[in-house]
């Protein structure tokens, strides 16, 4: 961002022990960021002591490791902690990178009100309540003549009053609203109903159009993302592999040269601290687009995005807002395997204050993506492996895809079929199939599963009377699912036959190409549901 500001960062020697501390520092290092690492060590990460997690004495000691200066410091002392800390943040401030601070301290209660203490010593306890800071820092005070006893009394009378003002206003406080209860779990919507309508022209325009350019679904990813870089700088991309050597499928080939390395930014194979570094820029006003190579290592960052970014709104009481995008690839028909060709969307979708969008046609990949970094919420924006060198027609110029609207990619009388992502190519030949047997498919492309087009997909089926769900995750738990659960919901009295999923096998993606076909849903198996539902 290019300022004088520098970041201090506090966490217990408890977390010191967690892979998201290495990979934190590590990258802070190998970046020369203005951080100050400061690990508060009170002896016990919950009841377990320092030493039974730890061969080494001091936190600080892994400082080393990563290039770092690290320093151990008594955290009962206020001066010296105060100076060691201001040594640090000149150092970052210079341009000379983060340093890690471990400040000796204690903590007197429990970790929690049910805790006993019982690993701990009563007489331990004293010694270190002995040495409490503000004891120190008054002694220290008084002799050198810098504190009386009379004026410590009327600072602490003051603090002790601050205190009961503070207590009396929380007790005095009304109970929360019941009304509440979803509010603020996502930021509002920047789209209007004229938005929708304006997209739902283009869209028509783009199917019947045929002098319209057509693109690969890898260029317009590149394109969304040249295009927001230029409108907006605070947008910049972070993940593996994403500057010089464009991305793993191509996604973002040549925005290294355009934009440079600290808009195009490469970092270690190091999934936790790019979602949570991701998380911490959106925090602090930007909109970053981390790129996780498969959807398969994103269990590596639930902690920072489902746990962090995603409650982060609500848990704020909407006065904070963490606009950003995790682009991933998803799916299988490459024979690479079982880690990495899952379809693990429904993680994602399950959890409150995150999207989910998944486009399946390049015209939709560039409009999402567009309106994905321009919201105001975090998205996970899975793509799929087999799609990026699909082509189809993109129109010039600058538009957005409202999240949460569904496309009807064809229409029909007798079934409603409901997709997204890959399965939607598929879908849509079964559809061509079948009409030759006089059966009239509609087509549904969610587009986004997080904010669901519940409104789209009841109307369908109130017309066809009938429901087909297709995708390439697994059958257990799969979203397809919940929107049967939907349909069963808000349309059961209009089904004229029990609804019909097509789904991945409950295996591993098998590497062998003749399993893999047979695990994940392909157009036959998609003939062969629509056939069922209407027998």
């Amino acid at each position: 961002m290019g300022t004088d500001k520098v970041v201090l960062c506090f966490f217990g020697d408890g977390a010191c022990n967690t892979g998201n501390f290495h990979e934190s520092l590590n990258m802070a290092s190998i970046w020369n960021l203005p951080v100050v690492f400061v690990v508060e060590n009170n002896k016990y990460a919950m009841s377990v002591p320092w030493a039974k997690s730890s061969a080494l004495p001091n936190a600080a000691d892994r400082a080393c490791a990563y290039g770092i200066p690290g320093k151990v410091v008594d955290g009962m002392d206020v001066l010296e902690v105060r100076s060691t800390i201001k040594t640090a943040v000149d150092r970052a401030r210079k341009g000379k990178g983060p340093s890690l601070i471990e400040a000796k301290t204690y903590r007197y209660y429990g970790h929690s009100h049910s805790d006993p203490r019982a690993y701990r010593t009563k007489t331990e306890e004293k010694e270190w309540k002995d040495r409490d800071p503000i004891k120190v820092l008054k002694e220290d005070m008084k002799s050198v003549g810098m504190l009386s006893d009379d004026e410590f009394n009327s600072l602490n009378k003051a603090a002790k009053a601050k205190l009961k003002t503070a207590m009396s206003y929380s007790e005095q406080s009304p109970p929360v609203d019941p009304a509440e209860l979803e509010t603020d779990v996502f930021a509002p919507s920047h789209f209007t109903i004229k938005d929708i309508e304006t997209e739902t022209n283009l869209r028509e325009k783009v199917r019947t159009d045929s002098s319209m350019r057509e693109i690969s679904y890898a260029e317009a990813i590149q394109e969304a993302l040249r295009e927001e870089m230029i409108k907006d700088k605070r947008v910049f991309l972070m993940g593996e592999d994403v500057g010089l050597y464009g991305g793993a499928y191509g996604a973002s080939r040549g925005l290294f040269k355009e934009f440079g390395e600290w808009r195009i930014i490469d970092t270690p194979i190091s999934e936790a601290a790019i979602g949570g570094a991701a998380v911490g820029a959106a925090m602090a006003g930007m909109r970053p687009v981390a790129e996780i190579m498969y959807v398969d290592f994103t269990p590596l960052i639930m902690d920072q995005v489902a746990n962090q970014g995603a409650k982060n709104r609500y848990m704020f009481g909407g006065k904070t807002s963490v606009p950003m995008v995790i682009r991933t690839e998803g799916g299988a028909g490459r024979a690479i395997a079982a880690h990495h060709s899952q379809s693990l969307e429904s993680l994602w979708t399950h959890f409150p204050g995150i999207y989910v969008v998944m486009p399946a046609t390049p015209y939709d990949v560039k409009g999402l993506l567009k309106a994905a970094i321009r919201d105001d919420n975090p998205i996970m924006f899975i793509e799929h492996k087999m799609l990026y060198k699909t082509k189809g027609r993109v129109p010039e110029g600058d538009y957005t895809i409202p999240l949460g609207v569904a496309d009807i990619k064809r229409t029909g009388k007798d079934i409603t079929l409901v997709t997204y992502s890959r399965q939607v190519l598929h879908a849509l030949e079964a559809a061509k199939i079948l009409e030759g047997e006089g059966i009239d498919v509609e087509v549904i492309d969610l587009r986004s599963l997080k904010p669901l087009d519940t409104d789209t997909i009841i109307k369908s089926v109130q017309k066809t009377g009938r429901f087909v769900g297709v995708t390439e995750a697994y059958e257990n738990s799969s979203f397809i699912n919940e929107v049967m659960a939907v349909v069963n919901d808000e349309a059961f009295d209009y089904l004229d036959a029990p609804m019909v999923r097509v789904a991945a096998a409950n295996v591993p993606v098998p590497r062998a190409e003749i399993l893999e076909d047979l695990a994940i849903p392909n157009v036959q198996r998609i003939v062969a549901a629509c056939r069922k539902a209407v027998s």
